[in-house]
């Protein structure tokens, strides 16, 4: 050990370089480029790039919540982010994961997320109802928005399996702006950027849901909210608009280091006045609510979430 610290005082003295700290890299799931889940998770990535010695955070490019969960479970992302209704069935082996459950805890709840159905002027479609026998991108494969999607609309008897597209959201809007699809899904906050894209190209038309007609959706999955997109969130939008709210949160490993994950959360929620200026929706991503997943927090989130 002397012999080791003389020769490194040594090489200081001389002024050779020494090997650079090993930096702990993260690697955070999000969704396509087109929505808010590639945002906040790269917002989330720079946070911990400014504020974390260290550490070296990426947002990589995914199929959403499902792909996320099962990777975080698996080693290959460090954190993730999904839907409420994902992670809890993740948790509890339901669903996509039926019988299958993810070993995976929470990191943070984020903020709202509302699944959103646009069509444009054109098409002549104004309700859910006429989305019998048209052609309705979900999302990607895999992702929330697909599974949300289809018990929506088999809540409205619309659901058609051979009229049913799986595009990412930007892919999904091109190919609505083309003629190719009828009506494109975006789960995310509204506004979200695939949808402003098509606000402003086309007529877009945001599709209303009646609770009335989806009691029985929101009785066998009491983790959907309904929520109320306010009028003037997109400029063609003029009155409010009725949809799913499924929150977004944040989940790590079960088996994740308590310290690193007490220092990632302490990345992000030291900074959130920071974080708030990559999107509007980011605003909504407070101390007070960031406990409340959906399922039992990480014990080093708990700490974080404790310690303030």
């Amino acid at each position: 050990m002397k012999i080791r610290t003389t020769i490194t005082a040594a090489l200081i003295a001389t002024g050779i370089a020494l090997p650079a700290a090993a930096q702990e890299r993260v690697s955070i799931g999000t969704g396509g480029t087109g929505g808010l889940f590639y945002i906040i998770g790269a917002g989330i990535a720079d946070m911990i790039n400014k504020h974390l010695d260290g550490y070296t955070a990426r947002a990589e490019v995914t199929g959403a919540s499902v792909e996320n969960v099962r990777r975080v479970a698996e080693g290959q992302l460090t954190m993730g982010l999904s839907s409420s209704s994902t992670l809890f069935e993740a948790k509890n082996g339901q669903g996509p994961f039926d019988g299958e459950p993810q070993s995976v805890a929470g990191m943070a709840y984020l903020y709202p997320a509302v699944l959103q159905i646009a069509t444009t002027g054109g098409t002549g479609i104004a309700s859910l109802e006429d989305l019998a026998g048209k052609r309705v991108n979900l999302g990607p494969p895999g992702s929330n928005s697909a599974v949300l999607a289809q018990r929506l609309l088999e809540a409205y008897g619309v659901f058609d399996a051979g009229n049913a597209q799986f595009l990412s959201y930007t892919e999904g809007v091109t190919a609505l702006t083309n003629g190719q699809v009828d009506a494109a899904v975006v789960l995310a906050g509204a506004p979200t950027a695939a949808l402003i894209d098509l606000d402003a190209q086309d007529d877009m038309v945001l599709l209303s849901l009646d609770p009335a007609k989806v009691e029985k959706l929101f009785a066998d999955y009491p983790y959907y909210q309904p929520y109320e997109i306010p009028a003037g969130t997109y400029t063609d939008q003029t009155g409010p608009v009725v949809a799913i709210n499924d929150p977004a949160t944040l989940l790590v490993a079960e088996n994740a280091d308590p310290a690193q994950v007490q220092a990632l959360t302490g990345a992000i929620f030291d900074n959130l006045a920071e974080l708030a200026q990559v999107h509007p929706q980011a605003t909504a991503i407070t101390l007070e609510t960031g406990p409340n997943t959906p399922i039992p927090l990480h014990p080093g989130a708990q700490a974080y979430f404790d310690s303030k």
